[in-house]
């Protein structure tokens, strides 16, 4: 099996960050109507850095593994920064090519993570 596709189940059966905090700055729920796929992200935010992030959520294996994998990439990074992200970094993130209807399970929590800090009183 590639190793991308390892650590992509790996993060589906065990992931670091699913949960909800207890105390958080901001949070958002998304939802992908049909697939199915729905991602609630927490996220901690202070001086403009991402502290800490959890996310809840149900859906497919690439969603799920790629909300767990681009939170555990953006704890610690400016918001600026985190507002950059696209497309080509959640797929160097999760190192796979996907087809049309994957790519919107895998950016879904992406959108999230947007969603939440645009929400944010900067």
């Amino acid at each position: 099996m590639d190793i991308y596709k390892e650590i992509i189940l790996d993060r589906y059966k065990n992931p670091k960050h699913f949960g909800k905090l207890k105390r958080f700055t901001v949070s958002i729920t998304v939802d992908n109507p049909l697939c199915g796929d729905k991602i609630t992200v927490y996220l901690v935010v202070n001086n403009g850095r991402i502290e800490t992030a959890k996310f809840k959520g149900s859906g497919c294996i690439i969603s799920l593994s790629s909300a767990d994998i681009l939170l555990d990439d953006i704890i610690g990074k400016q918001i600026s920064e985190v507002l950059s992200y696209n497309k080509d970094n959640v797929l160097s993130l999760l190192g796979i090519e996907l087809g049309v209807n994957r790519l919107k399970c895998a950016l879904l929590p992406l959108e999230a993570v947007h969603k939440a800090i645009n929400k944010l009183e900067i």
